[in-house]
């Protein structure tokens, strides 16, 4: 499952990033603490792997 934006995808990559350890998950905000909780790491890694070529910054 792609993002759709390239907020989305930022925000999968911090899920992830705390996911694994690499940060706290204290420092996550909004939508990427929300991610961190409800999706596994390999759909986090699934959509933080999406290129940001051609996609909106934000998609309402």
């Amino acid at each position: 499952m792609p993002a759709k934006s390239k907020a989305e995808q930022m925000a999968a990559g911090a899920a992830l990033s705390a996911k694994r350890g690499e940060t706290k998950k204290g420092a996550l905000k909004g939508a990427s603490r929300s991610m961190e909780k409800s999706m596994s790491e390999k759909e986090l890694e699934e959509l933080a792997s999406t290129k940001r070529k051609g996609k909106p910054a934000r998609v309402k």
